[in-house]
């Protein structure tokens, strides 16, 4: 039996919610007494582990596959999460992706299109049609997944990457003003190096991981846990007073 917390029977969607920092975000939820709609792109496996942990927790969740750069596709995640789950509460916008390194000299129309519509375009689509949902309870929450990249700039070839995750802090101040009336609370994370997850795994080398920590002031890395910790406090303000806020989750190597 699930204790209860702020999110016990609280129903959540979670994009890219299979993998990486996504897939820990959906495992804290759960663990919180969530009910669950994970939606994953290439992630099945994962999707379906996590439906079986739900289930064992008690609580009800649903897997849902899609391209959130279609809009179509994004419009029907919301409604079968909503059919599914009866209502929504929270939303987690956690998709996003760096895609590949490349510098201005090697920046292309297209490949700065898919940056853009993966990581800000696609978060736009599931917002709105998420927000006539959201808007039909007293109170409910938005969080975003921006980056540490969005405030420094990013590392060398994460021009298109930094630029998105910049404009996803805009992005949560704009919303927090818009929806905040009918009830939406909107606000942000903005992790630093957090490794363990096939995002860094993929695109960060061990020597530059280790160039990173060594001016990271508690000396580590951060993991997916201390960005789901993170989210969950965040996402259970949906009766809170915070919004238009971005909590930046670094070691201390940031802040402002």
């Amino acid at each position: 039996m699930l204790e209860t917390t702020k999110l016990t029977g609280k129903n959540v969607l979670v994009t890219a919610g299979a993998q990486g920092i996504g897939e820990a975000i959906s495992k804290h939820l759960i663990d919180n007494g969530a009910n669950i709609a994970i939606h994953y792109f290439s992630s099945s496996d994962t999707a379906n582990a996590l439906l079986e942990y739900a289930t064992n927790k008690g609580v009800k969740a649903v897997a849902v596959k899609g391209d959130l750069t279609d809009e179509a596709q994004a419009h029907t995640l919301i409604e079968k999460t909503v059919n599914t789950l009866g209502s929504l509460d929270i939303l987690i916008n956690n998709a996003g992706s760096l895609v590949a390194r490349r510098s201005l000299n090697d920046m292309d129309a297209e490949f700065w299109h898919k940056v853009m519509d993966i990581n800000l375009t696609s978060m736009m689509f599931v917002t709105r049609a998420a927000a006539p949902y959201l808007a039909k309870n007293d109170n409910s929450s938005i969080v975003n997944l921006a980056s540490l990249a969005g405030r420094k700039g990013g590392h060398a070839g994460s021009l298109a990457y930094s630029t998105s995750k910049g404009a996803i802090l805009t992005l949560t101040r704009a919303l927090s003003a818009e929806l905040g009336a009918q009830g939406t609370r909107v606000n942000a994370v903005a992790p630093g190096l957090i490794l363990g997850t096939s995002f860094h795994n993929t695109h960060t080398t061990k020597e530059s991981a280790a160039q990173t920590i060594a001016g990271i002031p508690i000396q580590r890395a951060g993991n997916a846990d201390d960005v789901a910790r993170a989210v969950v406090y965040l996402a259970s303000e949906y009766d809170g007073f915070i919004t238009g806020a971005t909590l930046d989750i670094n070691g201390g190597v940031y802040n402002m």
